[in-house]
């Protein structure tokens, strides 16, 4: 059956933006066993960190010991974030393994917010404008048609407030009126959210006109920030804006940890969770090839890397079962603690010592229809209705 999503490229940051806020001693042998333990999970692209400077990232300052000394995995594209010419000149010195990030498509974009900018980039909302003419110059001098649109803090700023779906469109459409003017052909769009500011209505209002103002636009790239808890919601918005024939990359960490030092929430910014966003396009019908065990297995490591409990759910909840045999005994007793419900990973083992109120033991007739494969309910039956007295 043919899939109602769009095609959905999925990055994994959590080496990247998950431990660029995070202290900058954990040993660089730690990093090795996680970025090796997420190879094993069935992820098809993993950002190892970032070449960038060591005095205002010092978090980052292994990652050449990180890339010369990891195991890295057939089929998997490891990437790394670049910011200027020195950056991209030291991960050219690691290709292979790493695949250099480069956009596909020429782009004109900027920030949004202005103060941002000046503060992660110390440069300014204008500087970045300015880059545009050179943008398009290459891109007709290389004869490359098909071109993207792009802005980051697309609907707002924790500096300069909200910013209207109506502004956010304003300044895609110089965007594409130049790459029109200079007879490129439009076909992506890139919205990065860095100060999490994205809420579902927001996202899908905007996607909606994107899609309906320039239908040649088929790619999204869409990039979250969960400060305010609203990145899984949005991409759910986006997934149901988006067709069949639309590529969709979306990018997140295991356990949502991560964040900027320059955006005002520091660790408490995030991202989806990855293992949570993943559980959730499985149980959609979108396969992405990720064993979710394995995957809870890397946020735990990772919880004992940093130090700290992460913000994801799945990972501490459990998958939904999906088999008889993954059902929860139904005479467990209370589950209380975070240790009591990883019984989803380790048994009864670990709730042994817990209160069991009940008298009898529980039974239920639902229950024993689905030990023989009969269904909990009936749609066109009379279970449960004849039994409870409710036909007729």
């Amino acid at each position: 059956m043919k899939s109602k999503w769009p095609k959905i490229i999925y990055k994994e940051e959590g080496m990247r933006e998950g431990m660029q806020i995070e202290s900058a001693n954990i040993p660089v042998d730690s990093k090795i066993e996680l970025l090796d333990s997420l190879s094993e999970t069935g992820l098809k692209w993993i950002v190892v960190g970032s070449f960038v400077s060591p005095r205002y990232t010092p978090q980052m300052a292994c990652i050449d010991e990180i890339v010369k000394n990891f195991h890295p995995k057939p089929g998997v594209k490891y990437t790394a974030l670049a910011l200027n010419e020195k950056g991209v000149e030291r991960a050219l010195e690691y290709v292979p393994p790493l695949t250099l990030d480069i956009d596909m498509f020429p782009r004109l974009q900027c920030h949004m917010c202005d103060v941002f900018t000046r503060r992660n980039a110390n440069r300014s909302q204008f500087q970045e404008i300015e880059t545009w003419a050179s943008v398009i110059e290459s891109a007709v001098t290389n004869n490359v048609t098909e071109v993207g649109i792009g802005l980051h803090a697309a609907w707002g700023s924790n500096f300069l407030g909200e910013f209207p779906v109506d502004w956010t469109m304003a300044v895609l459409e110089r965007q594409h009126t130049l790459w029109e003017k200079a007879e490129r052909s439009v076909v992506s769009v890139a919205l990065g959210d860095p100060m999490s500011w994205c809420m579902p209505h927001k996202v899908e209002e905007t996607l909606i006109q994107i899609k309906t103002r320039w239908p040649d636009i088929s790619h999204f790239r869409l990039h979250f920030h969960n400060a305010r808890n609203m990145a899984l919601a949005s991409i759910y918005a986006a997934l149901t804006v988006l067709a069949p024939e639309d590529t969709l990359e979306l990018d997140g960490t295991i356990g949502g940890f991560g964040g900027c030092p320059y955006c005002g929430n520091g660790q408490m910014t995030g991202q989806a969770p990855t293992e949570d966003l993943l559980h959730m396009l499985e149980d959609m019908g979108i396969d992405t090839g990720v064993d979710i065990d394995r995957l809870i297995e890397s946020v735990w490591l990772c919880e004992k890397i940093v130090g700290h409990e992460l913000y994801g759910h799945v990972s501490k909840a459990g998958p939904r079962p999906k088999s008889f045999s993954q059902l929860y005994d139904i005479n467990m007793p209370f589950i209380e603690t975070r240790h009591h419900a990883s019984h989803f990973k380790f048994g009864q083992e670990v709730y042994n010592d817990s209160i069991y109120p009940w008298k009898a033991a529980i039974e239920s007739a639902y229950y024993d229809r689905l030990k023989t494969g009969l269904p909990v309910y009936e749609v066109d039956g009379d279970w449960p209705w004849k039994q409870a007295g409710l036909l007729g």
